[in-house]
């Protein structure tokens, strides 16, 4: 890292080379946090945890044993010897509470634009959203069954709906606006256990069954408008977009040099009917491309058998990640795999993950680095620090590793006998 620093300050590192390798370098370095402390309120498995979208500062953790708690990762309650940082809770919310949840809790997730209101969902099938300053229930939606996963979109201006994931076949969209239903998606054989915005657009939700099936919703139509098959397949990642613009640009001037004259717009071709007048087959493969488009837009996955039937995993799918950019999608299942998705063609491209055997009893929540080149499986947050919760009650902190004392004194003593040699002969 040292070394870095000191060839950007000399100009030998352009600024965005230097930002990826301090990043990349941090990520690979992660390791057990020894100098941050989460002081643990739950007596449960800790089931889901999120960070605040807006400063980065408010943990909201739900464990198993029906509450919920929020804590200040960044300013500490108590500093354990002047080297620990100890975070104690702001507020924990449990079964004792008027309004809480009486079984475990399984989703929790901040309001996107506002520390203000959090939602909570738990197996006694409720979904809660809670003011945070007063810690009592604004509204309260009553599920078909137990709450799995709960999510709203980072992006959305239009709406304020909360997708919900239960042991039901059907999603529910719970609009906050309304304190109503606002409609609800039906397609999955099995409950939903996890569910999905995209990071591209507001009104695209994906969900993964226990029926092993990964959907694409337009929330603002009926019916999915893709499911993801296993069998169809991709070898790796295409390239970038501006790659492939390039190079569509680079055929494009090859064409247009080797036929001059493409500029001239030609006659379609004529051709005389029983009659004598001529037609022109332009105006009728117009109208029949657009007759097959109509008859493909009817047809769409939702209402193909074939398609509609498609699997993503051998199993019920435990967690969907779809990455920063909006071109991947990662998803878990029940099987032990660990898929990676291109969203635009939706095919599976075949990376092998090395991972150990996965947990099949609740959703997982995976995470990825902000360049997408690292996933963490399972986690949620992906800023500087990593926050996991386990079946141990505890929640655990991982950050890259600190440099000690005689690290730094070294590296400025390297950096001054740098400075101190001329540059000229003598």
């Amino acid at each position: 890292m040292w070394k870095e620093i000191g060839d950007r300050e000399f100009g030998k590192l352009r600024p965005n080379l230097f930002s990826s390798r301090i990043k990349s370098g941090r990520n690979s370095s992660i390791q057990l946090s020894n100098h941050k402390e989460i002081v643990s309120a739950h007596r449960g498995a800790v089931n889901s945890l999120q960070v605040d979208l807006t400063e980065g500062r408010y943990l909201l953790a739900g464990a198993a044993d029906s509450s919920v708690a929020v804590y200040d990762v960044q300013c500490a309650s108590h500093e354990g010897n002047g080297l620990i940082a100890r975070h104690k809770s702001l507020f924990v919310v449990d079964k004792q509470h008027e309004h809480g949840h009486k079984y475990a809790i399984s989703s929790v997730t901040w309001y996107p634009i506002d520390t203000g209101l959090f939602i909570t969902g738990s197996y006694d099938h409720h979904i809660n959203v809670w003011d945070t300053n007063t810690t009592q229930v604004v509204m309260d939606f009553k599920m078909p069954g137990k709450v799995y996963r709960t999510a709203m979109s980072s992006l959305a201006t239009s709406h304020m709906l909360i997708a919900a994931g239960t042991e039901d076949v059907q999603v529910r969209l719970c609009d906050i606006a309304s304190g109503a239903f606002a409609h609800t998606l039906s397609g999955h054989r099995d409950g939903v256990m996890s569910v999905e915005w995209s990071s591209s657009s507001e009104w695209i939700l994906i969900t993964g069954g226990c029926d092993g099936a990964i959907r694409f919703w337009d929330i603002r139509r009926a019916g999915c408008f893709h499911v993801l098959d296993q069998s169809r397949s991709q070898l790796g990642r295409r390239p970038p977009l501006l790659v492939r613009s390039t190079a569509n640009k680079v055929i494009t001037s090859k064409s247009s040099s080797i036929n001059p004259s493409s500029s001239v717009k030609s006659r379609p071709p004529q051709r005389k009917t029983n009659n004598g007048n001529s037609s022109k087959h332009g105006g009728l493969n117009k109208h029949s491309s657009q007759l097959k488009g109509s008859v493909k837009q009817r047809l769409h996955p939702g209402m193909l058998s074939t398609q509609d039937r498609a699997t993503a995993h051998y199993g019920a799918v435990f967690g969907l990640r779809a990455t920063g950019d909006g071109m991947y999608l990662l998803s878990a299942g029940s099987d032990s795999r660990l898929r990676l998705w291109d969203i635009e063609s939706g095919c599976n491209t075949l990376v092998n993950f090395e991972i150990t055997r996965l947990q099949t009893s609740k959703p997982l929540q995976l995470a990825t680095t902000q360049d997408s080149a690292l996933v963490f499986v399972p986690c949620m947050t992906t800023a500087k620090e990593l926050y996991t919760g386990g079946n141990d009650r505890q929640i655990l902190v991982w950050s890259p590793s600190n440099f000690t004392t005689g690290e730094v004194d070294e590296w400025r003593k390297g950096q001054g006998a740098a400075l101190d040699q001329d540059n000229w002969s003598d």
